[in-house]
């Protein structure tokens, strides 16, 4: 049997656990924005493996970084000086908050070090009683068992009850609904800057500034995921620098590899305490494969221009998307910052629109049953971002 989609969707379906709705296709080749499946069907990637590929497909200099790297070493383990580590770690210091930095694998691990960050700091503070983490309604932190309990999301918690204690979820935009849930065992606010699985959801103008405010006042720590928001992808290489604030600690990952898996947890020398030698590891986190290629990303970035780029790109983007709003009915909202835009439908249609654009040669990712996210590469075209709209304007019509 020829090896076409239909073929790995069965070697799937046969051998793979069944833990993913997958789509019908099976990616095999990228180039730049574009991706082909194995019938040999061309696509305009906005999906960039969910916000991950931020130097799309086959990027000469990672490619380059990444062989230069297999030759001479890809792991040793944290047991010596990672010289890439190192460097990839001054890199992120120097152009943010942060003091150190934790390497890790995933967003979920990363969000898992900055919660035991968290809780280790406030006892070595002399405050054990300061252990409650608060997060947003719709918020989405990882899939792991801790992860999925400041997830305040039910439909990732189902079937795995009971889940460990310490989390208080609010309605995220609401600073007063997060007074009245502070209190004396509250440890940190974990957030993230623009909600990404719950909807491509902003918050309102000066919200981030006035949890800022409180979280100092309140002797609280302010914890923002950026897992999605971060690596340029809002148009800033982190999204709270929109926003005129300083948190505490950062988590990171996705586009930080541009495809490699690789997490972070960036946090201030105020908070270092809470990881002391010993209190916490991660066997592959920040080993030399891993740290090439996420300075291969990092150093794009910062390139003259590049963030700017992305900038207008997003621009042109959701202005090209509110056009097509206006000419049909069935969306409500189109919004988003950067290259990080969600299109919302005035029905449960996430799904059938998401399938009718693979149709159409477009990948985008749904965020729950009414919300489309265009997560394109941050190198996308502006003539690649004026097709894939064209094609999701036929999608949709088709639908209507």
């Amino acid at each position: 049997m020829p090896e076409n989609n239909a073929w790995w969707v069965e070697q799937t379906e046969r051998c793979v656990a069944a833990t993913y709705n997958r789509y019908p296709i099976a990616l095999v080749k990228g180039e730049g924005c574009r991706v082909w499946d194995a019938d040999g069907k061309e696509y305009i990637d906005c999906a960039a493996g969910i916000a991950v590929c931020s130097l799309g497909h086959a990027y000469p200099p990672l490619v380059e970084a990444l062989s230069n790297q297999a030759s001479r070493l890809l792991h040793v383990s944290n047991l010596y000086h990672i010289p890439e580590q190192s460097k990839l770690a001054c890199l992120l210091v120097e152009h943010s908050f942060a003091d150190r930095v934790f390497f890790c694998n995933s967003g979920a691990e990363a969000n898992e070090g900055a919660i035991k960050l968290v809780r280790r700091y406030h006892l070595e503070k002399g405050n054990p009683e300061r252990f409650q983490i608060i997060t947003m309604e719709q918020s989405f932190h990882g899939r792991t068992w801790a992860t999925i309990a400041a997830t305040a999301q039910e439909k990732v918690k189902k079937g795995f009850e009971p889940l460990p204690g310490g989390f208080l979820h609010v309605p995220f935009g609401d600073v007063e609904a997060l007074k009245r849930a502070m209190g004396p065992q509250t440890a940190a606010v974990m957030i993230e800057p623009i909600q990404g699985e719950g909807g491509v959801v902003l918050p309102p103008e000066s919200y981030l500034k006035e949890v800022e405010d409180l979280c100092r006042r309140e002797g609280v720590l302010l914890v923002l995921d950026e897992v999605q928001t971060g690596m340029g992808r809002t148009g800033a290489l982190f999204a709270y620098q929109h926003e005129g604030i300083v948190p505490h600690v950062l988590t990171l990952a996705k586009g930080l590899g541009g495809g490699v898996p690789i997490g972070a947890v960036l946090f201030s020398e105020e908070v270092a305490c809470g990881l002391p030698a010993g209190s916490h590891a991660s066997t592959f986190g920040g080993n030399y494969l891993a740290c090439a290629a996420g300075m291969v990303v990092v150093e794009t970035l910062l390139s003259p221009g590049f963030l700017e780029g992305v900038n207008s790109k997003g621009q042109l983007l959701i202005k090209l998307l509110k056009k097509v709003a206006e000419n049909i009915g069935l969306i409500s909202e189109v919004r988003g910052r950067g290259l990080m835009v969600g299109v919302e439908f005035q029905e449960d249609l996430s799904p059938q629109v998401v399938a009718a654009l693979m149709d159409e040669g477009v990948l985008t990712v749904p965020a729950g049953s009414r919300v489309v996210r265009f997560l394109p590469p941050l190198v996308i075209s502006e003539d690649e971002l004026q097709e894939a709209v064209k094609r999701f304007e036929k999608a949709v019509k088709r639908l209507g």
